[in-house]
């Protein structure tokens, strides 16, 4: 059953296509909120703990995934796949309006798991290497599977999943991202698997003074 969701006018619809918002409206919407909300760091680090990744906005994140979900609707999507835990809102409400089920891949490995699958990446926030992993049979060869996340830098994370998916045989069908530094190589790395990626904010540059938008080719 995909998510009911409103267009504002109180009525509610089952159909994916009823779920798209202008995708516009929603780039700006996200761009606004990082403005006023977000903090620049440094030139390399946004924080965005208070509406997206640690505190999060549930309207806004209804508006993320409807926009998510109306990008890739054509594309036989069978399940959402993220990170814990900044990829974990967004991706579940894509998944809600999709229709599908989510998977989050954890960042350490919990007893129940006998056999995970399992990728390692860095953490550019962290500084870190870490290990994905995800249980077997969550994955089947036959899904296409989307991959949600919050960030964008070098495309570390992308790359874990990409592996998983990998070693479950299943096809990866797209990327959603919420906020790309454009600077960095992440989106190189996906374009040149020929992976579509649809990026709601793209950060050009930031510093004390603000950010500087993207636009790039989506």
């Amino acid at each position: 059953m995909v998510y009911a969701c409103s267009d504002g006018s109180g009525e509610s619809s089952k159909q994916p296509e009823a779920c798209s918002v202008k995708r516009g409206n929603t780039m700006e919407e996200l761009k606004r909120i990082i403005e006023e909300k977000g903090k620049v760091l440094s030139d390399q680090v946004l924080k965005t703990d208070s509406f997206l990744n640690h505190s999060v906005d549930p309207v806004l994140m209804d508006h993320i995934g409807r926009d998510f979900a109306g990008h890739f609707r054509d594309d036989g999507i069978t399940k959402v796949i993220t990170i814990e835990s900044g990829g974990i809102a967004p991706a579940l409400a894509t998944a809600m309006h999709l229709g599908v089920p989510m998977v989050f891949v954890k960042k350490a490995r919990p007893v129940t798991m006998t056999a995970p699958l399992t990728a390692t990446v860095h953490s550019f926030t962290k500084n870190r290497d870490y290990e994905l992993c995800v249980e077997q049979g969550l994955i089947k060869a036959e899904d296409h599977v989307l991959f949600i996340d919050d960030f964008l830098a070098n495309g570390d994370a992308f790359k874990g999943i990409l592996t998983l998916l990998d070693q479950a045989q299943a096809h990866l069908a797209g990327a959603g991202i919420c906020i790309e530094k454009s600077w960095q190589h992440g989106r190189k790395t996906i374009r040149d698997l020929g992976i579509p990626l649809y990026v709601l904010a793209s950060v050009k540059s930031m510093s004390e003074d603000g950010i500087v938008w993207d636009e790039p080719d989506q």
